[in-house]
């Protein structure tokens, strides 16, 4: 028997929440990459962890966060926990081998194409592990061209969002970037929902049992309370949130003397005769050396 699915059950609520989290995920994970290129030292790989953790964490609460949504009116769901967290750990692998390639290789075309093509068969593997976790008396199918659409997807923006974390350095544009990505990755979800039939087997006792929102609720509560810390860092990190001030830019900084010579000088210091320059070190010692200081 042919199950009815319903993938919007709450309305607008659970998409518009599932996008906010991908945006949110998104966003840390591009502002943590931008500070790790700016951290030379020890802490690059710990800021490339942190991003990679929120961007892998942020896909897959959006994801079950969707998945509250979805239902089968002739069947009840639950879903397989340790399947379930078994995909947010290939997320934020998955997703962290891309970032370490970009962070550490660059915005180069190879490593752009390898990063990406990683981190969305990452994000691709994490939805279709997601889905294997769900139980019901039945049999779920996808559609061959349907789920190799989603796979693309997946890839492009993953590709897309890589570049974004190595290449977009202001606040407003990482904010821009971020909701593309929000939009790219729930696009790429919501494909691959579109590729799901359900076979159920006979009939079916009507209603009863836990509702999805029961279920996966508990299961976010986790991943939630990082995204909301991971935030609570990027805040307190001006640097990271605002980027780097004018002045401090390399551009903007004093040229530091070299050693053994004096500082430049340009005025005399307070209480300092006119002729201050007679007293310069290397008048006196053109001096003693028996040449002229205008010979210098």
């Amino acid at each position: 028997m042919q199950g009815s699915v319903d993938g919007f059950s709450y309305g607008l609520v659970t998409p518009v929440a599932a996008y906010l989290m991908a945006c949110l995920g998104g966003a840390l994970g591009l502002r943590c990459t931008t500070r790790s290129l700016r951290n030379g030292d020890s802490f690059k790989a710990g800021w490339l962890a942190l991003g990679a953790t929120s961007i892998g964490t942020g896909i897959w609460t959006m994801h079950f966060i969707a998945m509250m949504g979805f239902s089968v009116r002739q069947a009840p769901i639950s879903y397989d926990r340790p399947l379930t967290f078994a995909s947010l750990a290939v997320a934020i692998v998955m997703v962290g081998i891309g970032i370490f390639i970009v962070g550490y290789r660059g915005a180069t075309p190879l490593a752009l194409v390898t990063g990406g093509t990683i981190t969305g068969l990452g994000v691709a593997t994490m939805h279709y592990l997601g889905m294997a976790g769900m139980r019901l008396q039945g049999r779920v199918e996808y559609d061959t061209l349907t789920v190799a659409l989603s796979v693309l997807i997946a890839v492009v923006a993953a590709t897309s969002a890589l570049w974004a974390a190595v290449s977009v350095h202001g606040f407003l544009a990482s904010l821009g970037a971020s909701l593309v990505m929000g939009l790219a990755v729930s696009g790429m979800h919501y494909t691959a929902m579109a590729a799901v039939r359900v076979h159920l087997h006979g009939t079916q006792p009507a209603g009863g049992g836990d509702t999805a929102a029961s279920l996966l609720l508990p299961m976010l509560i986790g991943p939630g309370v990082f995204l909301v810390l991971a935030a609570v860092v990027v805040m307190f990190d001006p640097l990271l949130v605002m980027g780097e001030p004018d002045w401090q830019k390399p551009s903007g900084r004093p040229t530091a003397p070299r050693p053994g010579l004096p500082a430049p000088r340009s005025a005399p210091a307070y209480g300092e005769p006119a002729n201050w320059t007679s007293r310069r070190p290397s008048a006196r010692i053109a001096r003693r050396d028996g040449h002229r200081p205008q010979d210098w």
